[in-house]
């Protein structure tokens, strides 16, 4: 991977060794914020009662479970619920969306690179004037070096500048609902499985086009203010099990970006229906823990399930 340049052409040890920096963040995929940040814009009203956002699949004597996940939490909302906690200890398999293991250095190198701008463009060359000069003003007041982030694709950038946010508020990905149950299974020796690697996943953002890429740094600008309390809403409906109060919040930040909605929903959740069939199949006992909007709407892996002539309940 190229090191990063400052933009008047000479080397900045301090803007490379921050970029180096951000490998941890994509190791515990502190990135799918990012599609948390585009869907918070709907106020969630909590709501009483018994149901949680966890399925229980079954069919041909089988059974599985879908949990949503938060990928960003506190530790304000452990433990969790003895409904979850069982149907985990009922489970032999733990599939997730990616092995939060992966942390191979010639693999996150690579992942890096995606993320980088190394043909000798710049942001400032990629995006609008009005943009860039907002990035700039979110970078100083985050104590953000500008250097560093020149030299980033916009999806990149829409990431790092939602980081300082997070981190205020105590919101980690160590205290993600995937990262719970991956540490538990691997403390307790449960076989793991993964939908999809890291450079897929990334692959997702960095194919966009460049206008979708500056229309996701825009939007997550936008929302950067009020983004805490609205993912705190997000989080307070998730423990309600309120799936159609979270299905408009995850949803509806979607209507006007139908590719996006289409790159990072419809077609993974239409590319892992056949894995978990096959954990049906097998009776692999699987626990499958992936992104909270994966599992709600038409396009939502319980819809796509109970098509297929499974039984789905919302436990």
């Amino acid at each position: 991977m190229s090191r990063l340049q400052p933009t008047d052409g000479t080397r900045s040890d301090a803007a490379s060794a921050w970029s180096a920096s951000l490998l941890p963040m994509f190791r515990r995929r502190v990135y799918a914020a990012v599609i948390l940040a585009w869907c918070a814009t709907v106020p969630v009203a909590a709501q009483d009662g018994p149901k949680h956002f966890l399925w229980k699949v079954e069919g041909s004597g089988a059974t599985a479970y879908l949990l949503g996940s938060l990928h960003v939490l506190t530790s304000d909302y452990y433990p969790l619920s003895p409904t979850i906690d069982r149907a985990f200890a009922a489970s032999l398999t733990l599939v997730e969306e990616v092995d939060l293991d992966e942390s191979d250095p010639t693999q996150m190198m690579s992942a890096m690179a995606k993320a980088m701008l190394t043909d000798g463009r710049s942001l400032e060359q990629l995006v609008s004037p009005a943009t860039y000069a907002e990035v700039g003003k979110r970078a100083a007041a985050a104590g953000l070096p500008m250097a560093a982030l020149q030299r980033m694709k916009p999806w990149l950038v829409a990431l790092v500048l939602m980081a300082p946010s997070l981190q205020a508020a105590g919101l980690s990905a160590e205290y993600g609902v995937d990262k719970h149950f991956f540490d538990r299974a691997k403390e307790a020796g449960i076989k793991r499985q993964a939908f999809e690697t890291l450079a897929y996943q990334l692959d997702r953002f960095d194919q966009l086009s460049p206008k979708l890429q500056e229309d996701m740094l825009t939007s997550t600008m936008t929302e950067l203010d009020t983004y805490v309390g609205k993912l705190r809403d997000l989080a307070r409906a998730w423990v309600t099990g309120d799936v159609a109060a979270l299905e408009k919040e995850l949803l509806s930040a979607f209507d006007k970006s139908p590719e996006i909605y289409d790159r990072l929903l419809v077609e993974r959740n239409r590319n892992w229906l056949p894995q978990v069939d096959t954990c049906l199949q097998q009776n692999a006992g699987c626990f499958i823990v992936v992104g909270a909007a994966h599992l709600v709407g038409a396009d939502g892996l319980p819809t796509l399930l109970a098509k297929r002539g499974y039984r789905v309940t919302q436990q």
